[in-house]
Protein backbone atom coordinates (compact mmCIF):
# COMPACT_ATOMS: atom_id res chain seq x y z
CA UNK A 1 0.00 0.00 0.00
CA UNK A 2 1.28 3.46 -0.85
CA UNK A 3 2.21 5.59 2.17
CA UNK A 4 0.78 8.67 0.45
CA UNK A 5 -2.87 8.06 1.23
CA UNK A 6 -4.00 11.65 1.71
CA UNK A 7 -3.00 13.44 -1.48
CA UNK A 8 0.07 15.05 0.08
CA UNK A 9 3.72 14.24 0.64
CA UNK A 10 3.07 13.55 4.33
CA UNK A 11 3.22 10.02 5.65
CA UNK A 12 0.41 10.73 8.07
CA UNK A 13 -3.01 12.34 7.78
CA UNK A 14 -1.96 15.85 8.79
CA UNK A 15 -4.38 18.49 10.02
CA UNK A 16 -2.95 21.49 8.17
CA UNK A 17 -3.07 19.64 4.85
CA UNK A 18 -6.65 18.55 5.55
CA UNK A 19 -7.72 22.13 6.32
CA UNK A 20 -6.02 23.53 3.22
CA UNK A 21 -7.99 21.10 1.07
CA UNK A 22 -11.23 21.78 2.95
CA UNK A 23 -11.11 25.59 2.90
CA UNK A 24 -8.64 26.38 0.09
CA UNK A 25 -6.87 28.94 2.27
CA UNK A 26 -5.19 29.35 5.64
CA UNK A 27 -7.37 28.87 8.73
CA UNK A 28 -6.33 30.20 12.13
CA UNK A 29 -7.81 29.53 15.57
CA UNK A 30 -8.28 32.56 17.82
CA UNK A 31 -8.17 31.54 21.49
CA UNK A 32 -10.88 32.85 23.79
CA UNK A 33 -11.18 32.76 27.57
CA UNK A 34 -14.89 33.02 28.33
CA UNK A 35 -14.65 32.53 32.08
CA UNK A 36 -15.56 28.84 32.36
CA UNK A 37 -14.46 26.48 35.12
CA UNK A 38 -14.41 22.67 35.41
CA UNK A 39 -16.42 20.15 37.46
CA UNK A 40 -13.22 18.91 39.12
CA UNK A 41 -12.51 22.47 40.30
CA UNK A 42 -15.88 23.64 41.60
CA UNK A 43 -16.59 20.57 43.72
CA UNK A 44 -19.24 18.86 41.60
CA UNK A 45 -16.76 16.11 40.70
CA UNK A 46 -13.75 17.17 42.70
CA UNK A 47 -11.53 20.06 43.65
CA UNK A 48 -8.09 21.25 42.61
CA UNK A 49 -8.46 20.52 38.90
CA UNK A 50 -6.33 18.14 36.86
CA UNK A 51 -2.97 17.44 38.46
CA UNK A 52 -1.04 18.50 35.34
CA UNK A 53 -3.02 21.65 34.50
CA UNK A 54 -1.77 25.21 34.54
CA UNK A 55 -3.92 27.20 32.12
CA UNK A 56 -1.27 29.88 31.82
CA UNK A 57 0.69 27.46 29.62
CA UNK A 58 -1.76 27.91 26.73
CA UNK A 59 -3.48 31.26 27.21
CA UNK A 60 -2.37 33.95 24.72
CA UNK A 61 -1.89 37.51 25.94
CA UNK A 62 -5.08 38.71 24.23
CA UNK A 63 -7.21 36.30 26.32
CA UNK A 64 -8.52 38.37 29.19
CA UNK A 65 -11.69 37.92 31.21
CA UNK A 66 -12.18 41.69 31.28
CA UNK A 67 -12.64 41.59 27.50
CA UNK A 68 -15.76 40.35 25.75
CA UNK A 69 -15.69 37.44 23.33
CA UNK A 70 -15.96 39.92 20.46
CA UNK A 71 -13.08 42.03 21.75
CA UNK A 72 -10.83 39.00 22.21
CA UNK A 73 -11.63 37.88 18.67
CA UNK A 74 -10.94 41.31 17.21
CA UNK A 75 -7.60 41.59 18.99
CA UNK A 76 -6.56 38.08 17.97
CA UNK A 77 -7.58 38.62 14.35
CA UNK A 78 -5.67 41.91 14.22
CA UNK A 79 -2.57 40.08 15.45
CA UNK A 80 -2.73 37.37 12.77
CA UNK A 81 -3.98 39.56 9.90
CA UNK A 82 -0.80 41.63 10.26
CA UNK A 83 1.15 38.49 9.32
CA UNK A 84 -1.10 37.03 6.63
CA UNK A 85 -3.23 38.87 4.08
CA UNK A 86 -5.82 36.17 3.45
CA UNK A 87 -7.10 34.02 6.27
CA UNK A 88 -10.22 32.44 7.77
CA UNK A 89 -10.77 32.27 11.52
CA UNK A 90 -12.23 29.86 14.03
CA UNK A 91 -13.20 31.06 17.52
CA UNK A 92 -11.38 28.69 19.88
CA UNK A 93 -13.05 28.47 23.29
CA UNK A 94 -9.97 27.04 24.97
CA UNK A 95 -9.59 27.72 28.69
CA UNK A 96 -11.10 25.11 31.03
CA UNK A 97 -14.39 23.31 30.10
CA UNK A 98 -16.25 25.38 27.54
CA UNK A 99 -19.58 23.54 27.61
CA UNK A 100 -19.82 23.62 31.40
CA UNK A 101 -22.66 26.12 31.76
CA UNK A 102 -26.42 26.31 31.20
CA UNK A 103 -27.39 26.05 27.55
CA UNK A 104 -28.71 29.62 27.36
CA UNK A 105 -25.34 30.99 28.47
CA UNK A 106 -23.55 28.82 25.93
CA UNK A 107 -25.85 30.05 23.17
CA UNK A 108 -25.09 33.68 24.03
CA UNK A 109 -21.31 33.14 23.98
CA UNK A 110 -21.16 30.94 20.89
CA UNK A 111 -23.49 33.13 18.85
CA UNK A 112 -21.56 36.26 19.82
CA UNK A 113 -18.45 34.60 18.36
CA UNK A 114 -20.22 33.45 15.20
CA UNK A 115 -21.60 36.96 14.67
CA UNK A 116 -18.08 38.26 14.05
CA UNK A 117 -17.77 38.83 10.31
CA UNK A 118 -14.39 37.08 10.01
CA UNK A 119 -15.31 33.92 11.98
CA UNK A 120 -16.43 30.81 10.08
CA UNK A 121 -16.89 28.46 13.02
CA UNK A 122 -16.11 27.32 16.55
CA UNK A 123 -13.65 24.97 18.21
CA UNK A 124 -14.89 24.17 21.72
CA UNK A 125 -12.52 22.57 24.21
CA UNK A 126 -14.29 20.63 26.93
CA UNK A 127 -14.49 17.41 28.92
CA UNK A 128 -16.50 14.36 27.85
CA UNK A 129 -18.62 14.61 31.02
CA UNK A 130 -19.55 18.22 30.24
CA UNK A 131 -21.73 17.64 27.20
CA UNK A 132 -25.39 16.68 27.29
CA UNK A 133 -27.75 15.54 24.55
CA UNK A 134 -29.36 19.01 24.67
CA UNK A 135 -26.02 20.80 24.16
CA UNK A 136 -25.07 18.43 21.36
CA UNK A 137 -28.44 18.90 19.66
CA UNK A 138 -27.92 22.66 19.72
CA UNK A 139 -24.40 22.36 18.31
CA UNK A 140 -25.80 20.10 15.61
CA UNK A 141 -28.00 22.96 14.44
CA UNK A 142 -25.00 25.33 14.37
CA UNK A 143 -23.01 22.75 12.42
CA UNK A 144 -25.49 22.96 9.56
CA UNK A 145 -24.17 26.45 8.71
CA UNK A 146 -20.77 26.68 10.42
CA UNK A 147 -17.68 24.57 11.06
CA UNK A 148 -18.15 23.25 14.61
CA UNK A 149 -15.58 21.07 16.37
CA UNK A 150 -15.70 19.78 19.94
CA UNK A 151 -12.25 19.08 21.36
CA UNK A 152 -12.49 16.52 24.14
CA UNK A 153 -9.85 16.25 26.84
CA UNK A 154 -9.65 12.47 27.07
CA UNK A 155 -5.98 12.29 28.18
CA UNK A 156 -5.86 8.51 28.71
CA UNK A 157 -7.81 5.36 27.91
CA UNK A 158 -6.97 3.97 31.36
CA UNK A 159 -9.28 4.81 34.26
CA UNK A 160 -6.44 4.32 36.74
CA UNK A 161 -4.56 7.17 35.08
CA UNK A 162 -7.67 9.38 34.99
CA UNK A 163 -8.10 8.82 38.73
CA UNK A 164 -4.46 9.65 39.42
CA UNK A 165 -4.76 12.89 37.43
CA UNK A 166 -7.94 13.88 39.32
CA UNK A 167 -9.87 14.05 36.06
CA UNK A 168 -13.17 13.15 37.70
CA UNK A 169 -14.54 11.19 34.74
CA UNK A 170 -14.18 7.71 33.25
CA UNK A 171 -12.98 6.63 29.84
CA UNK A 172 -16.45 5.19 29.22
CA UNK A 173 -17.78 8.75 29.28
CA UNK A 174 -15.25 9.69 26.59
CA UNK A 175 -16.48 6.84 24.40
CA UNK A 176 -20.09 8.01 24.85
CA UNK A 177 -19.23 11.64 24.04
CA UNK A 178 -17.29 10.75 20.89
CA UNK A 179 -20.08 8.50 19.61
CA UNK A 180 -22.85 11.01 20.34
CA UNK A 181 -20.90 13.82 18.67
CA UNK A 182 -20.12 11.77 15.58
CA UNK A 183 -23.76 10.66 15.33
CA UNK A 184 -24.73 14.33 14.97
CA UNK A 185 -22.10 15.06 12.31
CA UNK A 186 -20.26 17.46 14.60
CA UNK A 187 -16.50 17.47 14.10
CA UNK A 188 -14.55 16.12 17.06
CA UNK A 189 -11.00 16.01 18.34
CA UNK A 190 -9.52 13.71 21.00
CA UNK A 191 -6.75 15.14 23.17
CA UNK A 192 -4.37 12.54 24.67
CA UNK A 193 -1.15 12.65 26.69
CA UNK A 194 1.70 10.18 26.17
CA UNK A 195 4.00 9.46 29.11
CA UNK A 196 1.61 9.62 32.06
CA UNK A 197 3.01 8.17 35.31
CA UNK A 198 2.07 4.55 35.91
CA UNK A 199 1.60 3.84 32.20
CA UNK A 200 3.92 1.73 30.06
CA UNK A 201 5.06 1.76 26.46
CA UNK A 202 2.62 -1.03 25.71
CA UNK A 203 -0.19 1.05 27.24
CA UNK A 204 0.65 3.95 24.90
CA UNK A 205 0.73 1.73 21.83
CA UNK A 206 -2.47 -0.01 22.87
CA UNK A 207 -4.04 3.44 23.21
CA UNK A 208 -3.55 3.88 19.45
CA UNK A 209 -5.45 0.63 18.86
CA UNK A 210 -8.29 1.64 21.20
CA UNK A 211 -8.68 5.12 19.74
CA UNK A 212 -8.61 3.71 16.23
CA UNK A 213 -11.83 1.81 16.88
CA UNK A 214 -13.73 4.92 18.00
CA UNK A 215 -15.33 7.60 15.80
CA UNK A 216 -12.40 9.99 16.36
CA UNK A 217 -12.01 12.49 13.51
CA UNK A 218 -9.04 14.53 14.75
CA UNK A 219 -6.31 13.70 17.26
CA UNK A 220 -4.07 15.89 19.39
CA UNK A 221 -1.15 14.11 21.05
CA UNK A 222 1.48 15.59 23.26
CA UNK A 223 4.29 14.46 25.49
CA UNK A 224 3.84 14.65 29.23
CA UNK A 225 5.16 17.95 30.50
CA UNK A 226 5.68 19.04 34.08
CA UNK A 227 4.52 22.62 34.61
CA UNK A 228 5.12 24.86 37.59
CA UNK A 229 2.24 25.59 39.96
CA UNK A 230 0.61 22.18 39.45
CA UNK A 231 0.06 19.24 41.77
CA UNK A 232 1.98 17.04 39.36
CA UNK A 233 5.01 19.29 39.76
CA UNK A 234 4.99 18.51 43.48
CA UNK A 235 4.66 14.78 42.78
CA UNK A 236 7.53 14.95 40.31
CA UNK A 237 9.81 16.72 42.77
CA UNK A 238 9.08 14.09 45.43
CA UNK A 239 9.61 11.08 43.15
CA UNK A 240 10.95 11.90 39.67
CA UNK A 241 11.67 8.21 38.96
CA UNK A 242 7.90 7.62 38.57
CA UNK A 243 7.76 9.95 35.57
CA UNK A 244 8.92 9.10 32.06
CA UNK A 245 10.57 12.22 30.70
CA UNK A 246 11.18 11.34 27.05
CA UNK A 247 14.25 12.43 25.18
CA UNK A 248 13.45 13.82 21.75
CA UNK A 249 14.63 10.62 20.06
CA UNK A 250 12.61 8.41 22.42
CA UNK A 251 9.45 10.38 21.78
CA UNK A 252 10.04 10.43 18.02
CA UNK A 253 10.33 6.65 18.07
CA UNK A 254 7.10 6.31 20.09
CA UNK A 255 5.22 8.63 17.73
CA UNK A 256 6.29 6.62 14.69
CA UNK A 257 5.16 3.34 16.25
CA UNK A 258 1.92 4.95 17.47
CA UNK A 259 1.19 6.22 13.95
CA UNK A 260 1.80 2.80 12.44
CA UNK A 261 -1.05 1.40 14.58
CA UNK A 262 -3.38 4.36 14.12
CA UNK A 263 -6.42 4.25 11.87
CA UNK A 264 -5.35 6.14 8.70
CA UNK A 265 -8.71 7.96 8.62
CA UNK A 266 -7.86 9.88 11.81
CA UNK A 267 -6.46 13.37 11.17
CA UNK A 268 -3.46 14.17 13.37
CA UNK A 269 -3.38 17.79 14.51
CA UNK A 270 -0.23 17.73 16.61
CA UNK A 271 2.33 15.53 18.38
CA UNK A 272 3.89 17.88 20.92
CA UNK A 273 2.97 20.72 23.24
CA UNK A 274 5.12 23.79 23.75
CA UNK A 275 4.78 25.50 27.15
CA UNK A 276 6.24 28.91 28.00
CA UNK A 277 9.83 28.54 29.14
CA UNK A 278 9.25 30.17 32.51
CA UNK A 279 6.52 27.64 33.38
CA UNK A 280 8.15 24.47 32.03
CA UNK A 281 10.00 22.13 34.41
CA UNK A 282 10.58 19.08 32.19
CA UNK A 283 11.35 17.83 29.61
CA UNK A 284 13.27 20.82 28.28
CA UNK A 285 13.91 19.99 24.64
CA UNK A 286 14.45 23.46 23.23
CA UNK A 287 12.50 22.50 20.08
CA UNK A 288 9.68 24.35 18.37
CA UNK A 289 6.69 22.28 17.25
CA UNK A 290 7.60 22.62 13.56
CA UNK A 291 11.16 21.45 14.29
CA UNK A 292 9.87 18.30 15.98
CA UNK A 293 7.48 17.65 13.08
CA UNK A 294 10.33 17.97 10.58
CA UNK A 295 12.29 15.34 12.52
CA UNK A 296 9.25 13.08 12.58
CA UNK A 297 8.71 13.46 8.82
CA UNK A 298 12.32 12.45 8.23
CA UNK A 299 12.13 9.46 10.55
CA UNK A 300 9.01 8.15 8.81
CA UNK A 301 10.85 8.37 5.48
CA UNK A 302 14.01 6.77 6.87
CA UNK A 303 11.98 3.83 8.20
CA UNK A 304 9.78 3.71 5.08
CA UNK A 305 6.63 3.63 7.19
CA UNK A 306 3.41 5.62 7.58
CA UNK A 307 0.21 6.08 9.56
CA UNK A 308 -1.90 2.94 9.53
CA UNK A 309 0.80 0.62 8.15
CA UNK A 310 0.06 -1.86 10.96
CA UNK A 311 -3.57 -0.88 11.56
CA UNK A 312 -5.98 -3.81 11.62
CA UNK A 313 -9.68 -2.98 11.79
CA UNK A 314 -11.79 -5.14 14.06
CA UNK A 315 -14.72 -6.96 12.52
Amino acid sequence: MSPFLWGSNKRYNDFSGHFRKKFNERVQKISIDAGFTCPNRDGSRGTGGCSYCNNLTFSPAYCNLEKSVSDQLTEGIEFFSAKYKSMLYLAYFQAYSNTYAPLEILKTLYEEALAHEDVIGLVIATRPDCVTPEILDYLQTLAQKHYIMIEFGIESHLNESLDRMNRGHRFEESVWALRETAARNIHNCAHLILGLPGETEEDWLNQARVISELPVENLKLHQLQIHKQTRMHGEYMLNPAEFKMFTVDEYLDLCVRYLELLNPKIIVERFVSEAPDDLLVAPRWGLKNFEFTAKLDKLLIDRNTWQGRLFVAKD
